[in-house]
């Protein structure tokens, strides 16, 4: 066995460690693993049993969620040892009961025996799922390459560009392989040969970033941009041009016909006529609809522009400099430039996260997960998390006022959005210096949770309008007008959706304080 200092480290991981001797016993069990498993005995009563009984011990405790795995026991069993007997270097997720995703990661020991480490891995896993819905929900085709060039990401537009039902009948596959499946399979329209094109599409996938016009076999027309991305995979995207590019063609057409004879000139001028009344029809079309635009979306277009060019600009800016000054750039300065495209991606990821929450709930599709949760920790935990901007504003984050075993029932991702997002708003909106208070109390069946700033405060007329979407303060120092207008409104509907509320007082140069009400576990 280790030594006791080895062993007390193991005990203050974060993720679970269980140690099993050629038999498949268990000899060693840290603490976090009764943490990730509150159905299991303790510990020290796990040591001697097999993973077989771990096993049993998981479905008989409730913690396995897919009752598909259930129906078959045995198969459920046997597909888990074969992790440890066949020595599987993949990771494994592990679906539990109440929402959560389990990473198992198994490695056979040089003197006999395994190790295995269990990792929470859910808040990773939703990011996942919500960047792929990003993906379904564009009308352009999507796909990501890994370091390895393996397509691990793609949607169902890409997959059907490449002749496949679902893009999980892709996942995996390198990208020299797709492409010439592609091109041999007659996908693609080509004016020479398939291994020519093929060699052109391979030689522009090498470069940092390149675009080309893909023509299909049935007709329809691509602009292909394929780009690396920072961590050596690579992106591609591919536009329908398809109408753009038959007009293109048309127009060379013309142009090629105007020194024949005068009935081909007189066919062009007709083909020219048509299309120009073709285009005029267009225009009036467009402009009968841009008239009807309502004021929602003519209000999201200028509010977005602005939040989505500036960290695109910082992050493509940035990159092109660092790929044009790579050899000469200092070391600071590289990892200046690459913390700034990093805070980019972050605030552009977070823009379309809002986006697709508020889209989720407004369609009645945002789907919660109600559990017990504990104010306290909650309220502790994301004190802990914005710590380091706080103390970079030498701002005072007081969560004295949060009693133990407070608890509320409802969804544990949605209300730990639901404080970080105001706890953020409080740290960024208070003056320096300043302190924002964190409390929690019980008013019979209800819970409230209270984030306070003596910041500058907003107008008390215009505390009912910044709860509307992409509509700010405006008023006093500014302070509470920055963003895109989505935090509150955010916030205010996840609460209605617990069947709690969301209320805000202030008044100009007073501060602001934002109150969630939520009912509370009997």
């Amino acid at each position: 066995m280790a030594e006791p200092s080895v062993i007390e480290a193991l005990h203050c991981l974060r993720v679970a460690i269980t140690i099993f001797d050629s038999d498949e016993r268990i000899v060693f069990v840290n603490e976090h693993f009764n943490h990730l498993f509150c159905s299991m005995p303790p510990r020290a009563e796990l040591i001697g049993l097999t993973y077989t009984d771990l096993i049993h011990l998981e479905i008989s405790g409730g913690e396995i969620a897919d009752p598909l795995l259930l129906a078959d026991i045995d198969g459920f069993v046997a597909s888990r040892r074969a992790q440890l007997l066949d020595g599987e270097i993949q990771p494994r997720d592990l679906a539990l009961a109440d929402g959560r995703v389990i990473e198992i990661k198994a490695r056979r020991k040089p003197g006999g025996g395994w190790i295995a480490m269990w990792s929470d891995v859910t808040g990773a896993r939703h990011v996942l799922g919500r960047l792929q819905s990003a993906i379904a929900l564009s009308a352009d085709a999507f796909a990501f390459f890994g370091r390895n060039d393996e397509l691990v990401l793609c949607n169902d537009e890409y997959a059907e560009i490449h002749g496949a039902r679902a893009p999980d009948d892709l996942i995996g596959q390198n990208f020299r392989n797709l492409v010439s499946r592609q091109a041999l399979r007659g996908l693609v329209q080509f004016d020479d040969s398939a291994d020519a094109w093929i060699e052109r599409r391979l030689e522009l996938h090498g470069v940092p970033a390149g675009a080309m016009t893909v023509e299909m076999a049935s007709g329809d027309a691509y602009l292909m941009r394929d780009r690396a991305t920072e961590d050596g995979g690579r992106v591609i995207v591919l536009t329908d041009i398809t109408e753009h590019h038959r007009i293109e063609k048309a127009l060379a057409e013309q142009t090629r016909t105007l020194d024949k004879t005068r009935r081909a000139l007189a066919k062009s001028k007709a083909q020219s006529s048509r299309q120009a009344t073709y285009l005029a029809d267009l225009t009036q079309k467009l402009g009968q609809a841009s008239a009807e635009v309502d004021s929602t979306k003519t209000t999201l277009l200028r509010t977005m522009s602005h939040e989505l060019k500036t960290p695109l600009n910082a992050i493509i800016g940035f990159s092109d400099f660092l790929q044009s000054m790579a050899d000469r750039i200092a070391p600071d300065q590289l990892r200046e430039y690459a913390g700034l495209i990093h805070q980019g991606g972050k605030n552009l990821l977070r823009l379309i996260n809002e986006i697709l929450d508020l889209t989720k709930i407004s369609a009645g599709r945002y789907e919660l997960c109600p559990t017990t949760v504990d104010i306290s920790l909650l309220l502790w935990g994301a004190k802990e998390a914005f710590a380091a901007p706080a103390q970079t504003k030498n701002i005072v984050i007081d969560a004295a006022c949060c009693p133990l075993g407070l608890c509320a029932n409802a969804d544990e991702n949605a209300l730990t959005s639901i404080v970080h997002q105001l706890v953020e708003n409080a740290v960024t909106f208070t003056q320096d210096g300043g302190t924002v208070r964190l409390s929690a109390s019980r008013d019979g069946n209800t819970v409230r949770i209270c984030v306070s700033d003596n910041g500058p405060g907003v107008a008390g007329e215009d505390l009912e309008r910044i709860l509307r979407p992409f509509e700010q303060g405006g008023r006093g120092t500014a302070d509470h007008s920055a963003g895109t207008g989505l935090g509150l409104t955010l916030v205010k509907a996840l609460c209605e959706l617990h069947g709690g509320s969301l209320t805000v007082e202030s008044a100009a140069g007073e501060g602001f304080t934002a109150t969630v009400a939520l009912s509370a576990t009997m």
